[in-house]
């Protein structure tokens, strides 16, 4: 694995919500049509004690699909503790823990900063982890689509 991009799209508190959420839209847009990806991953949101910063975190994070969705991107999200597992081996490790094992998994110079971008290149990680597993998956799933019912495999492809 290689990280080929990373950043924080920031937005200043003090605008209104929609003109943060078109911001994050536009900078979303760009970066999906600059990179071309097949898919988009984002991890779930935690409703921890401030519902407030959960629910803009959740806004966001639809915008995010929204821009994938416009773009015919597959969207996958993941658990915060699914991330730290795939990342560190635990999924209780904290927030300096997964900095350093995703500059280490991606052999950067140093861990990513902010603990934002480090936890977007964690949630990088944790899906790339796990795509040969969905690859086997929907290959199976084409598969059982063109078999005709009663029949297997084999006697298909003879």
């Amino acid at each position: 694995m290689a990280a080929l991009d990373g950043g924080v799209v920031e937005t200043e508190s003090r605008e209104p919500m929609e003109r943060r959420l078109d911001r994050i839209h536009k900078a979303l847009s760009e970066l999906l049509e600059w990179h071309q990806p097949t898919a988009l991953a984002v991890e779930d949101v935690y409703f921890g004690r401030n519902v407030g910063s959960a629910m803009a975190v959740g806004q966001a994070t639809g915008v995010a699909m929204l821009a994938a969705a416009q773009r015919g991107i597959k969207c996958f999200s993941y658990t915060p503790q699914a991330i730290k597992l795939a990342v560190c081996g635990s999924g209780s490790a904290g927030k300096r823990q997964v900095q350093r094992m995703v500059g280490t998994l991606l052999d950067l110079p140093e861990p990513p900063s902010p603990d934002h971008a480090a936890d977007a290149l964690a949630v990088a990680i944790c899906h790339a982890g796990g795509a040969g597993m969905r690859s086997a998956q929907d290959e199976a799933i084409r598969i059982s689509r063109h078999t005709p019912q009663g029949s297997n495999r084999e006697s298909v492809a003879g």
